[in-house]
């Protein structure tokens, strides 16, 4: 396992989908999101993923099929980018990944 999947464990969840997220950060793991390189049997790259509690992981996986009614796909994409933002802002701060910034 990754320390960036093991970085997961105890953290809040990052998602925070409301009303859905159920706020308990002993169900939260690293849940990665869709990406061209992903499909059948092939995840995207842990630095593509967010720090989901059960609940979240649910609506971003489809598993929760009223929670896709009622937000919609957009929604949803919506809150996957923010999730994305704040589990790389603390994975930067942990030391777990690092942004390398190259002069124009």
């Amino acid at each position: 396992m990754s320390k960036i999947r093991e970085s997961a464990r105890g953290e809040d969840c990052a998602l925070q989908i409301h009303p859905y997220c159920n706020g308990n950060p002993e169900t939260v793991v690293l849940a990665h999101l869709p990406s061209a390189g992903h499909g059948m049997a092939l995840k995207s790259p842990d630095w593509w993923a967010v720090y989901a509690c059960s609940s979240c992981h649910d609506v971003i996986d489809a598993r929760n099929p009223r929670a896709a009614r009622e937000l919609g796909a957009e929604e949803i994409t919506a809150c996957m980018i923010r999730g994305l933002y704040r589990t790389q802002r603390r994975l930067i701060d942990k030391g777990l990944l690092m942004v390398k910034v190259r002069a124009a």
